[in-house]
């Protein structure tokens, strides 16, 4: 019997699946909550009665998982996006690919940038570039280098977090360099068994790079190698929900278990630990879960809480409050240094909303005034150019 042709591509452009803004927001939730416990921990606070200290820990510590599933939620989209567009992989433009790419991020990059600068130069110095050898100017020409030609994350290995506010961008560094090789490599493998076959040895690289670079942090955790499969997985899982519908019983009965067990992963151990497989596992978990979600764009979510809606908005604004939530987070530190805050107290505790309000303020000004704005006018304009030629 022949198979039955591949369904439409689960992801239309222009449209935004509610379950995956859910998921994006649990990610970016990770991420802000252990940037925050990095600069307030909250061990021993008055949230530490309600979780334990240990509880607290366990929470915070590896928000780098969250960045895993952003790896692989971003991986998910652009390659659904893409076979929407275009009907298949080898039928991509590339120079639209990139122009697209271009208008979402770029942007945003400069103006976190020109924040950054701004505030070094006005003299706050967590948000200055700290390289031995270099002046304060040389060192912020450096770190922008790194920044706009995405290798922030070879700018850590070489110099640590030497700029604070411009660390996050290692993952966009990731992100990006992948995306350069996204066209390329359909338009030259063109068949999709071989393109899934690449992605897939991507997948398989990772875990071993990781292995390999278990003395150094940078490298297991940062390194490009050591953060593609979660993306190559993305990728593969956007073709597979074409082909394979996860809904009714098997999803009812997959989707908890599949959570359970990357929830007990994200708390059994510091990623530090886990990171060879748990990277994989993680990211394996998310593919499942974007799988089941992804024929339902436009429906509602099963609940209507209020708290899962919170989460799904945050989700909307990912991108904005991942790139721009260390600002709001290095001016609290300025004004209220750690050491000055009571470890014991509440005080901590009430400086946990006041990040991250500020930060989804921050977030939603520069989305709604700033980033989707020129984002819908350049590829208005792009679209243009494209049927004038």
């Amino acid at each position: 019997m022949p198979l039955p042709p591949p369904e439409p591509p689960p992801v239309t452009p222009g449209h935004r699946n509610r379950r995956i803004d859910l998921l994006r927001g649990i990610a970016i939730l990770l991420v802000l909550f252990h940037h925050f416990c990095i600069a307030y921990p909250l061990g021993h606070s008055a949230l530490g009665t309600l979780l334990t200290p240990e509880g607290v820990r366990a929470v915070a510590r590896n928000g780098n998982y969250g960045v895993t599933l952003f790896f692989v939620i971003s991986g998910f989209l652009i390659t659904s996006n893409t076979l929407a567009r275009y009907g298949s992989l080898a039928a991509i433009k590339a120079r639209t690919f990139y122009a697209f790419r271009i208008a979402r991020i770029v942007p945003c990059l400069l103006l976190l940038l020109a924040l950054v600068n701004g505030l070094a130069l006005a003299g706050i110095p967590i948000f200055a570039t700290h390289i031995p050898g270099l002046s304060p100017l040389a060192a912020m020409m450096r770190a922008n280098l790194a920044a706009l030609t995405f290798s922030m994350n070879v700018f850590i290995a070489h110099y640590d977090w030497a700029n604070y506010a411009l660390g996050v961008l290692w993952s966009l560094s990731v992100e990006e360099v992948f995306y350069l090789t996204f066209p390329l490599v359909a338009l030259v493998l063109r068949r999709q068994p071989l393109i899934m076959l690449f992605w897939a040895a991507v997948a398989l690289v990772g875990p071993f790079y990781r292995m390999g670079h278990q003395d150094d942090e940078s490298g297991f955790l940062f390194a490009y190698l050591a953060s593609f499969d979660g993306i190559a997985i993305g990728c593969m899982a956007a073709v597979v929900a074409t082909h394979w519908r996860l809904d009714g019983l098997a999803a009812r009965l997959l989707q908890p278990a599949v959570i359970a067990g990357m929830v007990a992963l994200y708390l059994w151990k510091s990623i530090g630990a886990t990171n060879i497989w748990g990277v994989s596992a993680m990211a394996l978990g998310t593919a499942v879960l974007l799988i089941a979600s992804a024929h339902h764009a436009n429906g509602p979510l099963t609940t209507r809480s209020r708290l899962l809606r919170g989460v799904e908005g945050t989700g909307r604004l990912s991108y904005e409050l991942y790139l721009f939530h260390l600002i709001i987070l290095g001016l609290l530190r300025t004004v209220l240094p750690p050491g000055t805050v009571s470890q014991t107290g509440f005080e901590r505790l009430a400086l946990l909303p006041v990040f991250l309000i500020g930060s989804g303020l921050l977030a939603s000004l520069i989305s709604r005034h700033f980033s989707e704005p020129l984002n819908r006018t350049l590829r208005q304009r792009l679209g243009r150019i494209q049927k004038a030629s």
